[in-house]
């Protein structure tokens, strides 16, 4: 096909996700992959979920051959304005609570009072039974 170099806007290939129309955008590129449709091993619904963003990722995760990556040459319309293309946020995790280690010893002590006077209770019945049984 080979393009002219021309500049498309996200906006401008993303109108391009149909089965009988098909852009997508690899490595800053914009390729016509209408008529490959049929013939792509992963089927046309792998290549139409890929339109409307940077299909990048997408195509670099599946490890396509060598030969593959000629024929994108064949479909090569022009390059993409990649200030059109919003940047991918990067998760940050919520921030932690700084763990505070005085704090644990606060805890173990909350629990054995608490659970120290259960323990006396628990003994002093248990020998109260234990005696009148005998």
């Amino acid at each position: 096909m080979g393009g002219d170099g021309k500049v498309f806007t996200l906006a401008e290939v993303s109108d391009h996700n149909a089965p009988k129309d098909c852009w997508l955008i690899i490595n800053g590129k914009v390729y016509d992959v209408t008529k490959f449709m049929e013939d792509h091993p992963g089927g046309d619904d792998v290549l139409l979920s890929a339109t409307g963003k940077d299909a990048t990722d997408d195509f670099e995760d599946v490890g396509h051959s060598d030969n593959a990556r000629d024929m994108l040459k064949d479909f090569y319309v022009g390059e993409i304005d990649v200030s059109t293309i919003t940047k991918k946020t990067e998760y940050t995790p919520p921030k932690q609570p700084h763990y505070n280690q005085d704090k644990t010893s606060e805890f173990i002590i909350k629990l054995l009072q608490f659970l120290v006077p259960i323990a006396i209770l628990g003994l002093a019945f248990g020998i109260r039974l234990y005696t009148k049984s005998s």
